[in-house]
């Protein structure tokens, strides 16, 4: 895989991972099935996790296209946490504030 393929790669991966503890409500980590709708501590949880998930996984291919690791300063890991919120935003209006209109204009 080249270097810019990793990259795409690991955007769409990102974006993806950041909605899926508020788009899928009844699951917790895609698989175990809730009863009840997740709280927001218990998405926030999640969603720590797979930013988690995301990093390591952008080390790998970052160690598997370039064959090595940089080192990183507090800064670039701030950035990434931050882009991670930006991602997350699409999946956190539709769970808290459309999803609740969605329901109305059902009824």
């Amino acid at each position: 895989m080249s270097l810019d393929q990793a990259v795409w790669v690991l955007l769409f991966l990102a974006i993806v991972m950041a909605n899926i503890p508020w788009i899928i409500s009844n699951k917790l980590f895609v698989v175990v099935p809730l009863a009840k709708p997740k709280p927001l501590w218990l998405n926030l949880i999640e969603w720590s996790v797979y930013l988690v998930l995301v990093g390591l996984i952008g080390v790998g291919l970052e160690y598997s296209t370039m064959g090595n690791i940089e080192p990183q300063q507090w800064e670039f890991y701030v950035i990434n946490l931050f882009m991670f919120i930006i991602f997350s935003f699409p999946g956190f209006i539709y769970r808290y504030n459309l999803k609740m209109y969605l329901d109305k204009a059902k009824k």
